[in-house]
């Protein structure tokens, strides 16, 4: 994922060439070119390039690579901590090609296409487009993570699959240079690590190549499930991959089962509501969720009605909701905005349309002005360090 506060552009691409044998545990690499230079696939496993003097993103690339291409059996992984403190756990191989199979077969990839990996390979996120790869025999353009993942890439560049972060999406819809054409020959494209807004969303009616939002997390290796957010087939439900059980629990959040969960259920916050067996609707975090005055208000929920407003007022801002301690409501209901204030008639336009756009209750009773929230490693917003940081 993206901080994007802390982004520095793309300036080198590591192209992996490799054929894959058999059922991808007997893998010979053809070549790996970094910046045109070659290493081969005895050299990324003798683990003598780690002498190099390499970026962060270079370095765990490679790692992975040469543990993965080595037939290492478990690997520990960070979760994001996008909603709690960040911890380390432990997945099997066997648990992360299960995941690759179920995404490559569900978006009709081929051994011989090309995947553009853009995102953090610290994490599961860009791990799993690497698995996917080495396992379906794809050709693989890893780039360092940016705002602008194909800005330095050619156009002649063939790319059939790529994961990015929405606001990768946005940047390549709303620079002057028109990628248009080269994200409209790719396969399939899949969104995650944080939720596609309604102005995103609209966006994407532009791009004719298939594009899937993600449902899932570090321990479901990955997700479990795709939503289309284009074109004709376009839902608001998510569809779970064949062989992944689910059910609701009392709170009505999400509870996981397979093969990618090493078959233990996995308990999510996310509440959800089912539209039969296989396709959920998500409608937003437990933890999120603000009780005002006795009164439960989903933030996801209104965080998108305000997202049109933003996007109706011109207001270019990150922003996110949260309950603040209240003696009289318990949790009062309050706006975050990234960056300085607003100018005086902007602001006022806005607290005029909110009051048009929502109920009492959700109404924020105060607007924070943050200039930089706080983020996770892989840029998600960590909104209750933001919020008590004010």
């Amino acid at each position: 994922m993206v901080n994007a506060n802390l982004i520095h552009l793309a300036s080198r691409a590591y192209i992996f060439y490799y054929i894959c044998l058999g059922n991808g545990h007997n893998t010979s690499m053809k070549a790996l070119l970094l910046n045109g230079k070659q290493f081969t696939y005895n050299y990324i496993k003798s683990g003598e390039w780690k002498s190099s003097n390499f970026s962060d993103f270079e370095s765990n690339t490679l790692s992975f690579s040469q543990k993965w291409l080595s037939g290492e059996k478990e690997f520990s992984i960070s979760t994001s901590g996008s909603t709690g403190t960040p911890k380390i756990i432990k997945i099997s191989r066997s648990q992360m090609i299960a995941s690759a199979k179920l995404t490559t077969s569900f978006l009709r990839l081929q051994k011989g296409d090309s995947a553009l990996v853009c995102l953090n390979t610290a994490y599961i996120a860009g791990r799993m487009m690497l698995v996917r790869s080495f396992e379906l025999g794809m050709n693989i353009i890893a780039v360092e993570p940016s705002s602008n993942p194909l800005e330095n890439l050619s156009r002649n560049d063939k790319i059939d699959f790529t994961a990015l972060v929405p606001l990768q999406m946005q940047t390549l819809l709303e620079t002057e240079k028109n990628y248009l054409p080269q994200l409209n020959q790719m396969k399939g494209i899949i969104i995650g690590g944080a939720a596609v807004n309604p102005s995103l969303e609209e966006k994407l009616q532009l791009v004719k190549s298939a594009v899937y939002s993600t449902y899932g997390m570090t321990e479901t290796v990955s997700h479990i499930a795709l939503k289309r957010l284009n074109g004709p087939e376009k839902s608001d439900y998510y569809q779970i991959f064949e062989g992944i059980e689910t059910e609701l629990d009392e709170r009505s959040c999400l509870c996981i089962q397979g093969s990618v969960s090493n078959n233990e259920k996995v308990i999510t916050n996310d509440i959800v509501e089912f539209n039969g067996g296989k396709t959920f609707k998500w409608i937003g975090r437990a933890d999120n969720i603000i009780n005002s005055g006795g009164v439960k208000i989903f933030t996801e929920k209104v965080e998108n009605i305000i997202d049109r407003l933003f996007g109706e007022l011109s207001i270019k801002r990150r922003f996110f909701l949260y309950g603040i301690q209240d003696e009289k409501l318990g949790q009062k209901v309050s706006l975050f905005i990234e960056g300085t204030g607003l100018p005086l008639e902007k602001h006022r336009q806005l607290k005029n349309g909110l009051q048009k756009a929502l109920s009492k209750f959700e109404v924020p009773k105060d607007h924070y002005f943050i200039p930089t929230f706080q983020e996770t490693e892989t840029g998600k917003i960590q909104r209750q360090q933001t919020a008590n940081s004010n």
